[in-house]
């Protein structure tokens, strides 16, 4: 099961996990083709990608899709996403908690931020996650085997170069993600029998950000890794036996990719 994965580094990680044999539930918030907007700021543009791409692609690999439309913020999704796989699939082998919330407050300076804005990203990127693991870690513990993989962010282990909208990010969203970096190493002590890991993308650019640059005429201004590296790593970490050696711990997936040869080399863009 994948969350976020209408678009970005969630779908290529939903298809990567199709092409090594797996089966994939996907979740986000846009189910159709041309309903994905960015929210982050008010009038925000349309976005490519939605479930039903996703499921097509998945299928188009040879596994099966199961699309579960699912809200950060709509607590009762959550759990109903877990209790939907389970209830038509039986059984569920690895959970990628990679979903985000993109809405307003990310980018924001401390002065800017209100309390309500780190409520919500804390609700979205911190709580979400432990809700849907609370969800699904008794059948994983009754199966004595399972996988959660947390895509993290560089955000919650560095300081920025600058101030936010000058090259750095928001303490909202660097605050939600640094909560959420906790959970994998100590989740890996109290439950040895299962498996948990960080994945730490570094700059990737997904569609959200090629629609935001080229509209802003920053094409190739920042370049960066395409999402299927990322979702090469996650990809091995579900599937690889040497990965268990490494449960707890941060992966820093360009650079393990690399060093792995999980993905053909590719050119910053």
């Amino acid at each position: 099961m994948v969350t976020g994965a209408s678009r970005g580094i969630g779908k290529a990680t939903a298809i990567a996990l199709a092409e090594a044999g797996l089966d994939v539930a996907i979740t986000a918030r846009t189910v159709h083709e041309g309903d994905g907007v960015d929210d982050s700021d008010p009038g925000g543009r349309s976005m490519p990608g939605s479930l039903d791409t996703t499921a097509a692609l998945i299928e188009e690999r040879g596994g099966r899709a199961l699309a579960v439309p699912m809200d950060l913020l709509d607590r009762a999704s959550l759990g109903a996403a877990i209790e939907r796989v389970l209830a038509e699939w039986g059984h569920l082998d690895v959970l990628v908690n990679n979903a985000v919330h993109t809405g307003p407050g990310s980018m924001l300076r401390f002065e800017d931020t209100t309390v309500e804005m780190l409520e919500t990203k804390l609700a979205a990127n911190a709580v979400s996650q432990v809700v849907l693991i609370k969800a699904v870690l008794p059948h994983l513990l009754e199966r004595g085997d399972g996988t959660i993989v947390n895509v993290t962010s560089a955000v919650a282990i560095t300081d920025p170069p600058a101030p936010a909208g000058e090259g750095g990010w928001g303490s909202a969203y660097a605050m939600s993600k640094g909560a959420f970096h906790r959970l994998a190493g100590i989740l890996a002590v109290e439950y040895p029998q299962l498996r948990f890991y960080n994945v730490e993308p570094g700059y990737v650019v997904t569609e959200r950000m090629e629609v935001n640059a080229k509209s802003l005429g920053l094409d190739g201004v920042y370049p960066g890794a395409p999402p299927s590296v990322p979702a090469s790593v996650i990809a091995w970490l579900a599937t690889a036996p040497e990965a268990a050696e490494l449960s707890g711990q941060t992966v820093s997936a360009q650079r393990f990719a690399k060093e792995h040869g999980l993905h053909p080399a590719w050119r910053r863009r």
